[in-house]
């Protein structure tokens, strides 16, 4: 016999789940001002030696996504024994107006795993054998977020620059790239890999394919609202110079021929941010050479 407890408020016996309509669309590329898939937000801004108190410093803004670095030391690490190989500190920091929904002032878990993501991309292009007994400090400050892929490698952007305005020894200037896929076709005929597309921009985007069949469900530089949507997100670091590889974070289902194509695109993208990279820091390099003849002269 089933039996009230009067001191509490009794629901049903049997309750069921609501269901909810599903109103997730996949994003088209007409959200994208005018940006096409596998195109990369442009770079706004790209300035190093900002920051005049730093050894090294750089800024980035591209779209919604605005990060500066500064770069202090190498120093004496006083709170560790000796060791024949410098180490490296990095340290992300969110501002609490950097998000759509406003953030809780302190450091949490994601600023955390952005500093590791970061640390992993720029360690193996330093020449820390240089520097026994030594640190060097790297201080991300992220203005405004649009997604934690592009952030993690506008970060890594934004550090190397840095580091090459302080003048430590690198291997090679790291540039970082993100790309995203979407679900797979089901086999009763929901779902596709390739995102919904307006009637008005069929025939664009049909062209695009034929000239361009490198995005196969492939999307580059993915923001907020496409990383939140797509079923695999990848983000590498590399040195172009080299050819070499620093890091390589990939995360939710793809299949190996999504993650070549991936590497693929983003490989050639990272070709074009490291001349822009390199651009900046000679032009930089003028600037200051030009500032200080006269002094020479006087």
């Amino acid at each position: 016999m089933y039996s009230f407890d009067r001191r509490r408020v009794n629901g049903p016996e049997n309750t069921y789940p609501p269901a909810y309509e599903s109103t997730k669309e996949a994003p088209s590329p007409t959200r994208r001002q005018g940006r096409k898939p596998h195109n990369i937000r442009p770079f706004v801004f790209l300035k190093v030696g900002l920051i005049t108190q730093a050894h090294g410093s750089a800024y980035i803004e591209t779209e919604k996504l605005k990060i500066a670095c500064a770069v202090y030391g190498p120093r004496q690490n006083k709170n560790s024994p000796y060791t024949q190989q410098g180490a490296l500190n990095v340290e992300v920091k969110i501002v609490p107006f950097a998000t759509k929904r406003r953030r809780i002032p302190i450091k949490d878990v994601e600023d955390r795993s952005l500093s590791m993501q970061i640390h992993q991309c720029l360690a193996p292009s330093l020449r820390l054998d240089l520097f026994p007994k030594s640190i060097i400090d790297v201080f991300i400050t992220v203005l405004e977020m649009d997604g934690e892929a592009s952030c993690i490698a506008s970060g890594s952007i934004a550090a190397s620059a840095a580091l090459a305005d302080a003048g430590i020894e690198m291997f090679g200037l790291v540039a970082a790239c993100s790309a995203c896929t979407f679900p797979s076709p089901s086999r009763d005929g929901g779902g596709s890999s390739h995102p919904p597309r307006n009637d008005d921009d069929t025939t664009r985007m049909d062209e695009d394919d034929q000239a361009d069949h490198h995005w196969k469900g492939v999307w580059l530089d993915p923001n907020e609202e496409e990383g939140s949507l797509a079923s695999g997100t990848v983000v590498m670091a590399c040195m172009p110079a080299l050819g070499t590889v620093t890091n390589l974070k990939q995360s939710g289902c793809m299949t190996s021929v999504q993650v070549s194509s991936c590497l693929e695109l983003c490989m050639k993208q990272c070709a074009d941010i490291h001349l822009v990279i390199s651009k900046t820091l000679l032009e930089s390099a003028r600037a200051r050479q030009v500032a200080s003849t006269p002094a020479e002269k006087a």
